[in-house]
C-alpha cells in the first residue's frame, strides 16, 4: 500500500477545467479577490467536489493517487474569496466558506451541532453527530462520524465506517502533491484516535482507541515483533495503541507505535465484540 504522486489525465470537460485551474495555479501570485473569472473557474472545480462528481485522492491498484489539481482549487479559492459574516439562526459565522446546503435532498442525516463546509462531499446514507468535516473532505454511505470527531482537509473517508467520539483525521492542502489521510471502506476508528499526514488505514480494519497513526509511527506485528510498515494500517487488522523502549543518549524513552494484535478472517465479523474483548481492544 503505497502513494504515489502521479496523477490520470482528466478527460473531456474536467480535463478543461483541470487545465484551467493549473494555469491559474501558476500566475496565483497575480490573483486578487473579485477576479470574476478565475473565481468562476475554482467554483466549478470546488463544486465538483461538493457533489461528489470529482475526489482529491482515490487508490488506483492499491496506490493513493492524489488529484493535485483540485488541492490546487481549494487552495485558490481562499486567494480569490473575501470574508463575509453569515447567521445560522443565533450563530454567527465570518468566513471565506460557506457551509453546506441541501442534506434532505442529499439524504444526509445531520444531527444539530454538525459542521460541513461547501466543498466537502457527504454520500446519501451518512450519518453526522455533532462533528466537523472541511472541505475537500469525503464521508462514505453507511458512515457515522460520531460526536467531536474531525474529518479535516481533503480527508477521504470510505463507506460503512464508524468514527468513534473525538477522533481526529487530520487534513493536509499543502504541498498540491501530498496525500490525504484516507480511511478505507468497513474500518471501525475508536475514540479519540489520532490520524494525520497521509497516514492510511486499510479495508476492514478495526482501531483501538487512543491510537496514534502518521507516516513516523512504526505498524508492529505482535505475532513476530516485526515492523510491517510506517503509518499504513493492513486490511482485516485489529489494531491498539502500545508503546515500545528506545534509547537515546539523554536515556530510555517509549514511544508510541500502533500493534496488530489480530488479523481478521473471513466470518469473524460476525462476532467482532467476542473478539476485540478477547484482544484487550475497545473503540467507544
Amino acid at each position: 500500500m503505497q502513494s504515489t504522486n502521479h496523477e490520470p489525465v482528466a478527460c473531456g470537460p474536467m480535463a478543461d477545467l483541470a487545465s484551467r485551474i493549473d494555469e491559474l495555479w501558476e500566475h496565483r501570485a497575480e490573483l486578487q479577490a473579485g477576479d470574476v473569472e478565475a473565481d468562476a473557474s475554482v467554483t466549478e472545480a470546488v463544486d465538483l467536489l461538493d457533489r461528489g462528481e470529482a475526489r482529491v485522492a482515490e487508490i488506483v491498484d492499491d496506490d493513493v493517487v492524489v488529484h493535485e489539481w483540485l488541492k490546487k482549487a481549494i487552495l485558490l479559492l481562499f486567494r480569490l474569496r473575501s470574508m463575509e459574516t453569515t447567521t445560522v439562526g443565533p450563530f454567527e459565522y465570518h468566513d471565506k466558506i460557506p457551509l453546506k446546503t441541501g442534506y434532505e435532498a442529499a439524504g444526509v442525516r445531520v444531527v444539530p451541532g454538525a459542521s460541513v463546509r461547501w466543498g466537502a462531499f457527504v454520500e446519501s446514507g451518512a450519518i453526522l453527530m455533532p462533528c466537523y468535516v472541511n472541505i475537500g473532505a469525503r464521508v462514505g454511505s453507511g458512515t457515522m462520524v460520531d460526536t467531536w470527531a474531525t474529518v479535516a482537509t481533503c480527508a477521504q473517508v470510505g463507506r460503512n465506517v464508524h468514527l468513534s467520539g473525538g477522533v481526529g483525521l487530520g487534513g493536509v492542502l499543502e504541498p498540491p502533491q501530498a496525500s490525504p489521510v484516507i480511511i478505507e471502506d468497513d474500518c471501525m476508528i475508536g475514540s479519540r484516535c489520532i490520524i494525520t499526514q497521509g497516514a492510511r488505514v486499510g479495508r476492514g480494519s478495526i482501531l483501538g482507541e487512543g491510537t496514534l497513526l502518521n507516516p513516523g509511527i512504526p505498524v508492529i506485528d505482535a505475532e513476530t515483533g516485526e515492523e510491517v510498515s510506517r503509518g499504513i494500517i493492513p486490511p482485516d487488522c485489529v489494531v491498539m495503541r502500545a508503546e515500545r523502549k528506545r534509547a537515546f543518549k539523554g536515556g530510555e524513552f517509549y514511544l508510541p507505535c500502533a500493534l496488530i494484535v489480530r488479523r481478521l478472517q473471513p466470518g469473524d465479523r460476525d462476532h467482532v465484540n467476542d473478539i476485540l474483548r478477547e484482544s484487550g481492544v475497545t473503540v467507544s
